[in-house]
């Protein structure tokens, strides 16, 4: 009778011990938590910024999120890229004098699924064209009275220390009533400084004639900057072009002569001959076409 007392017992105390445990899973089970119910201590913050670079449909975004890992941007257009600093080019050119707004969104998430979004603003506006002022040639057909006070001879804005002036002629003439004469000698040499934009291309427009003999020519050098003697030519000449047409001493043949200014503020034409009378008329500048 004890020893089934005893074993009751024991039955009894094994069976609360089961229990007991049960319980516990029980308790535990209850404890865990649920996926996302993790509080996330550092939430993810979207912020970025946005440069248009040299080319205005260009643009560089800088993420600026905090506490993320994963990005979603939205360039507005259609596009997308998860990459963390994107570049991104809009297609269509903007027209409209105040541009095309484009708002650009970015999303920020971290590991835990928290997302962070901040949209923004951007307008793809066409940059102005800068307007470049034509250079002013004094006295460029050599008339009289052709300066822009009323006076002048036609030749005053050509002289230099270096050179005795051109002479001045009446026929024949490509336009007005004068065009500047080079004797056959070679003597002679016209020379103006203008003032430039920096690093623009121009076009130099001028028209000569050379008689038909001896064999001449005439040259008309794009100087970078002035010089003090004609030695220095050589070495300042942006570009040149030596007429040589000795057809018909009546018939002018038109010249153009491109250049870009380069790093010069002032450029300067030098006209000079050799072997032939030679006749020069109706300069003019502009800006090269595209």
């Amino acid at each position: 009778m004890i020893n089934n007392i005893k074993y009751l017992k024991h039955i009894s105390t094994s069976v609360l011990m089961v229990a007991v445990f049960m319980l516990s899973l029980t308790s535990c089970e209850f404890d865990l938590p649920e996926a996302n119910s993790k509080p996330d201590d550092t939430p993810p913050s979207a912020d970025f910024g946005a440069t248009v670079t040299e080319d205005y449909l260009e643009y560089n975004f800088a993420n600026f999120s905090v506490s993320a890992t994963d990005y979603e941007w939205n360039f507005g257009d259609g596009s997308t890229s998860t990459s963390q600093d994107p570049t991104h080019v809009y297609a269509e050119e903007a027209t409209d004098e105040d541009g095309t707004p484009y708002t650009v969104t970015l999303s920020a998430s971290d590991k835990l699924g928290v997302v962070s979004t901040v949209s923004k603003e951007i307008i793809v506006l066409k940059p102005e064209v800068p307007v470049i002022p034509i250079p002013v040639i004094l006295e460029p057909g050599f008339e009289d009275l052709s300066l822009p006070d009323g006076t002048g001879d036609g030749r005053d804005s050509w002289r230099c220390s270096f050179g005795s002036v051109m002479q001045i002629t009446g026929s024949p003439v490509s336009f007005g009533d004068q065009a500047a004469k080079f004797p056959s000698d070679g003597g002679r040499t016209a020379y103006q400084e203008i003032a430039v934009t920096k690093n623009v291309d121009f076009v130099l427009t001028y028209h000569y004639t050379i008689k038909t003999s001896p064999v001449g020519s005439i040259t008309v050098a794009i100087l970078g900057g002035s010089i003090s003697d004609l030695s220095e030519a050589a070495g300042a000449t942006i570009t040149s072009f030596t007429g040589t047409d000795q057809d018909d001493a009546n018939t002018y043949v038109q010249v153009d002569l491109p250049f870009n200014s380069g790093d010069n503020s002032t450029i300067a034409i030098l006209i000079t001959n050799e072997g032939a009378e030679a006749r020069i008329d109706e300069f003019s500048i502009a800006l090269k076409e595209e």
